[in-house]
């Protein structure tokens, strides 16, 4: 009959100890328990491997030998445990997230923090505009505005408020004037955005507290933030757009703002997922990169 792990682990216990009593105290058990093990292993291999008087204990010639074999086998056996207690603590693995383009240049630096924070995830984003079942599809979460996540879905506020502009280049405001409130909209050229299903989207404002909502005429239709922008420093027109996308073209007065007192209060980007009893750990250190970054947000 062969030895099994637990006997020999005794037997280190015990040949390092040069006693019982020691060994049993270490491992919180009786020292009767310990001389039964080592009988039993003794009896298995059929060598003394433990010299017994009433003051000590020491091994003999056989088990000095095998203690000097194991020790380094279980220190391996230990250090692999160890290892893996690591992993588990340790986010690992992959993480997709699908996120619209706009978001994902908003956020990106958090990407790049989240990347070296856990180089041991693979982190993939995948941008597109259209709504999505996630779960189908294949992601651990999505990213979107808190009217467009579905309602069955965990959804957690993540980054800072994101404030829009309508903006237009000096040149378009001097051929065109500048409009004093969204309702000169209709006399004005102004860049649209159609979404992946087809909507047109109607540009937010607020007056007094009071939301509401205006279909401008398009000049020119897109579905990019980015071609938007562009065709607005060319002076197609107005364009309404996340305000930090526009930073860069403002500092530099390609584009100028308009309309800043009929804008909607700013609205954080949600994160958001479908409820599991354990939260994927992978996923769980990307949303405390997001709320709690170190990097700024930048276009």
């Amino acid at each position: 009959m062969k030895p099994d792990f637990h006997e020999l682990d005794i037997f280190i216990d015990v040949a390092r100890q040069r006693s019982f009593r020691k060994a049993a105290e270490l491992r919180n058990v009786s020292p009767s328990a310990l001389s039964h093990a080592i009988k039993a292993l003794e009896e298995k291999l059929g060598l003394r491997l433990l010299n017994r008087t009433t003051r000590s204990v020491m091994p003999t010639e056989a088990g000095e030998h095998l203690l000097q074999t194991l020790q380094p086998a279980f220190q391996d056996i230990d250090q692999a445990i160890q290892d893996l207690r690591i992993l588990q603590d340790t986010p690992t693995g992959t993480l997709r997230i699908n996120v619209p383009r706009p978001a994902a240049r908003l956020l990106a630096m958090h990407f790049a923090e989240f990347t070296l924070r856990y180089p041991r995830i693979s982190l993939e984003i995948v941008t597109e505009e259209r709504l999505i079942d996630i779960v189908a599809e294949g992601f651990d979460a999505g990213i979107r505005f808190g009217d467009s996540v579905a309602a069955d879905m965990i959804a957690l506020p993540v980054g800072p408020p994101q404030p829009f502009v309508v903006v237009a280049s000096p040149a378009y405001l001097a051929r065109k004037g500048t409009p004093v409130s969204p309702r000169d909209l209709k006399d004005h050229l102004c860049i649209g955005r159609r979404f992946p299903s087809g909507r047109c989207y109607a540009w937010e404002f607020e007056e007094k507290g009071t939301p509401f909502s205006i279909r401008v005429p398009s000049s020119l239709m897109v579905d990019d933030d980015d071609l938007m922008l562009a065709a607005a420093i060319q002076g197609a027109g107005c364009a309404y757009v996340y305000d930090a996308l526009a930073q860069p073209a403002m500092m530099q007065d390609k584009l100028r703002p308009i309309l800043r007192d009929w804008l909607p209060s700013a609205e954080p980007f949600f994160l958001y997922y479908p409820g599991r009893r354990q939260m994927p750990k992978a996923l769980r250190a990307f949303i405390d990169v997001l709320k709690n970054p170190s990097l700024p947000t930048t276009p």
